[in-house]
């Protein structure tokens, strides 16, 4: 099995946080020691469209810092030697992943041992833009689907996808609001219906009594804003907060179904 495959056996916690902001490497190890069971980096864009006010400003603060796409594999590469087992997926947005080629892009996640990849701005309709290049390397081209994805679409989004299917479960930005209990219920069955891939749902998760209702159905709880909230807020100290907070969404996306055995 792969990575992303193992993390999926049992309903998993996405945990993101932006490259360059804040001590990185310390708090990708503090998601870890928390319980993450994937990690998503952020590859830091001057308009990230699908983010809300949190995210953007961590991309702003990574940037003003010089981050640059070889130092996020860089920080890629050792999180892998660090952590052999967890599941890294780069999300970011088409031009710096494919401004210099998808072949190069593709070899440069393979070297770092990178597990998929999500791009926000290249839809499924335009998957030769990048995903050839990355599944000839092994690497999942994660897909979004959203409450507008219909029946018709629904197959155009799912082909060539891997790794998981991400669904986003508002129709807009990320950080601001979260879709009811009930509406989350019935995508996740429709798309178990269309498709094998896990389905992790995020936008809008911050708490762990929110992470423990949507892990009860889907099979992912993917938290970002929150994390970086508090890399925002504590700065280099973050870690200590970050691995908190992992461990209390850890711990009830990991027994949410228990009470229900």
């Amino acid at each position: 099995m792969t990575r992303l495959s193992n993390a999926f056996v049992k309903p998993a916690l996405v945990c993101f946080v932006t490259a360059g902001d804040g001590d990185t490497a310390a708090n990708l190890d503090a998601l870890v020691a928390g319980g993450a069971d994937v990690i998503e980096l952020g590859m830091p864009f001057t308009d990230p469209m699908a983010d809300g006010p949190a995210i953007q400003k961590a991309n702003l603060r990574s940037l003003a810092k010089g981050t640059t796409t070889a130092d996020i594999f860089a920080i890629a590469a050792a999180f892998r030697t660090r952590h052999p087992d967890v599941p890294l997926v780069l999300m970011g947005y088409a031009n710096p992943m494919v401004r210099r080629g998808p072949d190069w892009f593709a070899g440069q996640c393979e070297a770092a041992g990178v597990d998929g990849v999500i791009c926000v701005d290249i839809p499924p309709e335009e998957d030769d833009a990048l995903g050839p290049q990355l599944r000839a390397k092994g690497i999942a081209p994660i897909r979004l689907a959203t409450p507008t994805t219909d029946a018709a679409r629904l197959p155009t989004v799912l082909e060539g996808s891997g790794g998981f299917v991400y669904y986003v479960s508002v129709a807009g930005i990320t950080g601001l609001q979260q879709a009811a209990t009930a509406s989350i219920e019935d995508a996740v069955a429709k798309l178990k219906a269309a498709t094998d891939l896990p389905i992790a749902v995020g936008f809008g998760v911050r708490k762990p009594e929110q992470a423990e209702a949507i892990a009860k159905v889907a099979d992912g709880v993917v938290v970002g804003s929150a994390f970086i909230d508090l890399v925002e807020e504590h700065g280099e100290k973050a870690p200590a907060a970050l691995q908190e907070l992992t461990a209390a969404l850890a711990n009830a996306v990991h027994n949410a179904r228990k009470a229900d055995a």
